[in-house]
């Protein structure tokens, strides 16, 4: 069984056949899926499909594109909602270097905020990280951010970087881009990380995996993430898929 740590359903990608992309999902083994609400609309959305589907969750955050965007009655907004029994995740949240919508400091504030909520509520993280390796390690420590733990969502940093979110009690994730042709660096951090603190995910609809890339990304391509896995660590593919979905459960609480 696979567990999708990281899917947006609630994209507006997914309007129109959402259900038949969630039935080929559990077609391919797909146990589990968080479904990850990063403003208002999407996180509303969110909710309803975890109302609607017994094997779906939610993470509650506030995207670094959008931190402008963030206001206190928000983040109240956001602690309320963790109250939900499916919502098992704060974020995503982090910082993202790459779109200027919001200004850094704006953004590494929203991302101080959310840190210090899930340390609050004892809730883990979801974290985004965007041409801001350096910051988010820097911001990660001096909030003490391993008292929450969490998730490095589509991970995109070097080893040593792996190694240092490792220690502060953080999950690696992998998506799409460990099955490109072309991406070592993934692939170098996957052969690296301890098995029991690997994730896998597809961030659908975006970054699907090889052969699929440059289109929909959907969950039921998580498998295709757990086979390039287990190639690149030498194991099998059960082990990958049970060790990923057990790690799952796990940071989440979900039994």
């Amino acid at each position: 069984m696979l567990f999708d740590t990281h899917v947006h359903l609630n994209a507006d990608q997914f309007e129109d056949d959402a259900e038949e992309v969630i039935k080929r999902a559990r077609e391919k083994g797909v146990e589990h899926m968080v479904v990850v609400g990063f403003d208002e609309k999407t996180i509303n959305k969110a909710l309803k499909l975890i109302e609607a589907y017994d094997f779906l969750y939610a993470a509650v955050g506030w995207h670094p594109v959008d931190a402008v965007d963030l206001t206190d009655d928000y983040l109240a907004w956001i602690e309320e909602l963790s109250d939900h029994p499916k919502v098992v995740a704060i974020g995503e949240t982090g910082l993202d270097y790459y779109w200027d919508k919001s200004p850094k400091d704006v953004q590494q504030e929203a991302f101080r905020k959310q840190i210090r909520l899930a340390k609050k509520l004892k809730m883990p993280l979801i974290i985004h990280d965007r041409e801001a390796h350096e910051d988010i390690v820097d911001i990660l420590k001096e909030e003490n951010a391993e008292e929450a733990g969490g998730i490095m969502h589509c991970f995109q940093g070097d080893v040593k970087m792996a190694k240092q979110c490792l220690e502060m009690n953080f999950y690696i994730s992998f998506g799409g881009p460990v099955t490109f042709k072309n991406a070592k660096l993934p692939k170098e951090v996957a052969k690296e990380v301890p098995l029991n603190r690997l994730l896998v995910e597809t961030d659908a609809p975006f970054l699907a995996p090889h052969p699929y890339r440059g289109k929909r990304n959907e969950p039921s391509y998580v498998k295709l993430v757990a086979e390039k896995i287990a190639e690149l660590k030498e194991v099998e593919f059960e082990e990958v898929a049970n060790q990923t979905t057990e790690n799952a459960k796990k940071l989440f609480g979900i039994s």
